[in-house]
């Protein structure tokens, strides 16, 4: 079960984890968690392309986690 998303994993890395955070990646305009990008670049790096904020995005997807 992941406890903790950081920055510097892969979308597909969180997403093979836990299923339940897609949700936070399509609010944040990033629909296409299936393409192969989402298994070569980091969360960060993903956050940086769309032009949202990666601090703000494992802020939420971490709380999630936490509150689980």
């Amino acid at each position: 079960m992941l406890k903790e998303v950081t920055k510097d994993m892969t979308i597909g890395d969180i997403l093979d984890a836990d299923r339940e955070t897609v949700p936070f990646f399509l609010e944040m305009g990033m629909h296409c968690l299936g393409c192969p990008a989402s298994r070569g670049e980091t969360l960060e790096q993903a956050c940086e392309v769309h032009g949202v904020s990666a601090d703000e995005l494992v802020q939420k997807i971490n709380a999630f986690l936490q509150s689980k």
